[in-house]
C-alpha cells in the first residue's frame, strides 16, 4: 500500500511540475518590417508603366511566424518568442511595393492590376534567405525576375545583401532586414530595363 501511495504522489507531482511549466508566463514579442523612410506617397499623373508585384514565394522554412536564426553553417532556429506579426511574404511585398515607387518615380508600382487598362510588367520573387546569421548580419538572398504583359521573360538576377547588426537582439536584426529590403529595391530599380 506504501508502495502504491508512492507512485501516486510522484505522479501528482509530475503532473503538477508539467502543469506549473504550462502556466509559465511567456514573454512573446512580434515585430513589423520597417516602413521605408524615404517613399513617397505621390504618383506621377504621367506614368511611363505599371509594374505589378507579382508572387513572391519563400523558403519552406521561412514560410511561418517565427523569425529565422542562423546558428552555424547547417543549423537554423526558428525563434519560439520573437515572432513576424503579421504574414512575411505580405510585409515584403508592401515594404517592396513602397521602395520601388520611390525609386521608380515614372512607374505605377501595385500590388495587382485589376482595373487597369494598360499593360504590365511583373516582379516575381524567390527568396531562398531572410534570416539573422550567425557572423552578427541579416542576410537576405534569392532570384528576382520581370516578365512583360505576356508572361515573356525580360530580365532575371539573382541577389545575395548582408548588413551587419548594430546591436544585439531581435529588433535590430528586424531591421537590418528592412534595411536589405532598402538594398534590394534599390537593386531592381537600377537593373529594370527602361524603356
Amino acid at each position: 500500500m506504501l508502495i502504491t501511495l508512492n507512485k501516486s504522489f510522484i505522479s501528482f507531482l509530475f503532473m503538477l511540475s508539467l502543469v506549473a511549466c504550462a502556466s509559465k508566463p511567456v514573454n512573446t514579442q512580434k515585430f513589423t518590417l520597417p516602413d521605408n523612410s524615404q517613399a513617397t506617397t505621390q504618383v506621377s499623373a504621367n506614368t511611363d508603366k505599371v509594374l505589378v508585384i507579382g508572387s513572391i514565394k519563400l523558403a519552406e522554412f521561412l514560410d511561418s511566424e517565427r523569425i529565422v536564426l542562423q546558428l552555424d553553417d547547417i543549423t537554423l532556429h526558428q525563434a519560439k518568442e520573437n515572432l513576424w506579426a503579421e504574414n512575411l511574404e505580405q510585409q515584403i511585398r508592401r515594404g517592396l511595393r513602397s521602395r520601388l515607387s520611390s525609386q521608380l518615380q515614372k512607374t505605377l508600382v501595385v500590388s495587382d492590376n485589376r482595373g487597369l487598362k494598360q499593360p504590365s510588367w511583373t516582379l516575381q520573387l524567390d527568396i531562398e534567405q531572410f534570416q539573422g546569421h550567425f557572423a552578427g548580419m541579416a542576410i537576405t538572398s534569392g532570384q528576382w525576375q520581370l516578365l512583360d504583359a505576356q508572361g515573356n521573360l525580360i530580365t532575371m538576377s539573382p541577389f545575395t545583401i548582408e548588413t551587419t547588426l548594430t546591436a544585439d537582439g531581435y529588433p535590430a536584426l528586424v531591421r537590418a532586414l528592412g534595411n536589405n529590403l532598402d538594398k534590394l529595391a534599390e537593386k531592381i530599380a537600377n537593373e529594370i530595363p527602361h524603356r
